[in-house]
């Protein structure tokens, strides 16, 4: 072992801060240095990389010491914490799903830690527990991932993960009896479950070696386990062992007449998949699309021997086209709207396509030869899911929701086109008393950029609101506005609650995620940027009263911008953030991300890498209020990312900053909460720190 990190036991026990003086606990430091490209870049902190070492034990539960002995200090966090339970203790339902004469859904009273899985004879049945995740582990943190029924309703498989890891454990229920049959699958990962016959396909890793939490993950494999058998007798169904890095997924179409195998090569830095099918019957896959390349491919459906994909083949924003493998002809169903497609789903023989305008929901009803029948409409301007369901249905279901508007489901009948409110929440707070308006600013570039601001009607543009600004900017991924109870502690004390739908998301498709990715990077960061300029300007706050938060890929923007503009804000929350750029790949799946960032292993992604990477960037200046949050089962962006990056902040900012600069690590928790429990605790600790750190006290909770 290095000698300096044989001091780390010393040194992690270092005198605790007095609320006055700041005095952090100190890292022990190591001699490594990695040569890219031909600059030298010191990484002093790589003993935190691993997770489990007593040396970083010891770090973590230090560091934690540090953290939870300043919240505790804040006289109302115990307040902001019921309060937020009172909040968000009222029934939660998910739309119902089908299955012969079963309908099944999932409903949580309220605080309980998991949702429990229910069915019912028809709408009108007495529902029944199918399964209770809250039963499997004494502090409710085994969720359930998926409940997937065989076409005959006598199977379910159904995954488990424990502790947030993203490792799951595959079972198989006999839903007669609601009893598990005595089989076991292990080290599923990126999976979709399908079933076919006697059996179901499954995606899965071979075991890894070293540490399940932080060793890469390759050769993802396909195979398929038949009920009743052992997991040692499961059958491979596809791996390539030329491409270690490529992802595997079969689904299998609701007549189980086609087996449809998706390959995507992320690790190779391309967006696209390869897609493949295989007629029940048949022993190999034939391509649809043989190479994986930029563009991507989905199957919706088949109708007879015809398939209906999704693509975005030279259209940013996605069509629907038919494949005919008898003749390989390609024929336009939907060509590309102006406004992305968001979705699209099949049930009752039409074709339900839902798109965004404005980062709102637009959804339009189809023949299954394209042409168009109907605009659903909805209850106004949000968040629209669901449609999805069997070839038969005489109707479906879909949730609605916006900043103010709690997620209800409603039931669409498809003869008659009319929805009906099928079931909304019962709440004891009147969302009422907030609102919601959707504004465009203009970032750096000149680009407009959509911001939704919610607040307390009667709001004071006074420059003093405690505000919110949260963004994700990544992944071609959309941040939509949804309803959320957590939020009202915060609304309710007077708090501006903003998202910006910054450039690197889908809000506007593939032309919006491309202006935020690789080397326009730096387009994402100046977007936040601005959006917190816009909020100053309008006096909802000033930089005392502005706090900014982020998660996953969110992190590496509130680390990459409290380093390029410190002053902007009060306090900063860059949550399991990927804060390492030059060494994400190395972990877990992170080489998935490639496309997305680049790879520091290219001389030309290594200098735009480098130029913004949260952990290599820091200052040594005056650093907002900052709390670094992750979790010990992280396995999607491992903690050694944040451990890392507070280590530096600590050591560089923490001489001449005034403000706390902490980490919060969950223990049993994951890259999002484990349970219900552990995301209000955090919750409450993250608006205690917000407040104290503002100078603000809450009015009675």
């Amino acid at each position: 072992m290095n000698k300096s990190l044989s001091l780390v036991s010393a040194l992690v026990l270092a005198p605790m801060l007095s609320m006055a003086q700041w005095k952090y606990p100190e890292t022990a430091k190591v001699n490594q240095v990695d040569n890219y490209h031909g600059t030298q870049v010191a990484d002093p902190y790589r003993w935190l990389e691993d997770d489990r070492s007593a040396e970083t034990a010891q770090w973590v539960k230090a560091q934690n010491t540090l953290t939870f002995d300043y919240l505790e200090k804040i006289p109302y966090r115990n307040a902001l914490k019921k309060r937020i339970e009172e909040v968000f203790n009222y029934t939660k339902l998910s739309a119902p799903s089908r299955k012969g004469e079963w309908f099944y859904f999932y409903k949580n009273n309220g605080l309980q830690n998991q949702s429990v899985l229910y069915r019912q004879k028809g709408l009108n049945g007495a529902p029944e527990v199918v399964l209770d995740p809250n039963q499997l582990s004494p502090d409710g943190t085994t969720r359930l991932q998926s409940f997937v029924i065989s076409k005959d309703g006598k199977y379910a498989a159904y995954t488990l993960s424990k502790g947030g890891s993203d490792w799951q454990d595959g079972y198989v229920m006999d839903l007669t009896t609601k009893t598990n049959l005595s089989e076991k699958i292990e080290w599923i990962k990126v999976s979709t479950i399908s079933w076919q016959g006697n059996g179901f396909y499954y995606s899965r890793y071979p075991k890894p070696e070293g540490s399940a939490l932080a060793a890469k993950n390759e050769n993802h494999q396909v195979w398929f386990h038949r009920v009743g058998t052992s997991q040692s007798d499961d059958q491979l169904v596809y791996q390539d062992l030329k491409n270690l890095q490529r992802f595997h997924y079969l689904q299998v179409t609701e007549d189980e007449k086609f087996a449809i195998l998706i390959v995507s090569d992320r690790g190779k830095g391309k967006e696209g998949n390869a897609l493949f099918y295989k007629k029940a019957g048949q022993e190999s896959f034939q391509p649809i699309v043989a190479e994986v390349d930029k563009f991507s491919y989905s199957v919706i459906d088949n109708i007879g021997d015809e398939f209906l994909i999704e693509t975005n083949e030279n259209a940013q924003n996605s069509k629907i086209l038919r494949f005919n493998p008898a003749n390989k002809s390609w024929k336009v169903v939907i060509p590309e709207k102006a406004e992305p497609l968001q979705g699209a789903r099949t049930a009752g023989g039409k074709l339900f396509l839902s798109y965004l305008k404005d980062v709102t929901t637009r959804v339009y009803v189809h023949a299954m030869d394209g042409k168009l029948e109907n605009e659903v409409k909805l209850p106004g301007l949000g968040t629209c899911s669901g449609f999805g369901g069997n070839a038969d249905d005489k109707f479906v279901f879909y949730t609605f929701t916006s900043f103010t508007f709690p997620p209800t489901i409603y039931r669409y009948d498809i003869a008659t086109k009319k929805s009906t409110v099928f079931t909304k929440p019962e709440l004891s707070f009147d969302p009422s008393a907030f609102e919601t308006k959707q504004i465009f600013y203009t970032s750096k570039d000149g680009t407009k950029v959509p911001m939704f601001i919610t607040y307390k009607k009667g709001l004071q543009l006074n420059s003093q609101n405690p505000t919110l600004l949260y963004a994700y900017g990544g992944f071609n991924v959309s941040s939509l506005p949804a309803f959320s109870a957590t939020l009202i502690p915060f609304l309710e004390q007077g708090g501006v609650y903003a998202l910006a739908n910054i450039r690197g998301g889908a809000e506007y498709g593939e032309k919006w995620h491309e202006a935020g990715m690789k080397l326009k990077k730096q387009n994402v960061f100046d977007d936040f940027i601005a959006a917190g300029e816009y909020l100053i300007a309008q006096k909802y706050c000033d930089n005392q009263h502005l706090a900014l938060r982020g998660g996953s890929n969110g992190g590496l923007l509130v680390g990459a911008v409290i380093n390029q503009r410190p002053d902007l804000c009060k306090v900063a929350f860059p949550q399991v953030g990927v804060m390492d750029m030059l060494r994400y790949h190395k972990f877990t799946i992170g080489w998935n991300w490639s496309p997305e960032y680049g790879n520091s292993d290219d001389a030309t992604d290594f200098k735009n890498l480098y130029q913004y990477s949260p952990l290599h960037n820091i200052k040594s200046v005056a650093y907002p209020a900052t709390m670094v949050t992750t979790a010990d089962h992280d396995d999607r962006v491992v903690p050694a990312h944040s451990f890392k990056y507070t280590a530096e902040l600590q050591a560089k900012a923490g001489s001449v900053s005034s403000n706390p600069l902490l980490i919060r690590v969950d223990v049993n928790s994951g890259h999002g909460a484990s349970n219900t429990a552990k995301s209000i605790e955090q919750t409450a600790d993250i608006y205690a720190f917000l407040f104290y750190n503002m100078g603000f006290v809450p009015k009675k909770l």
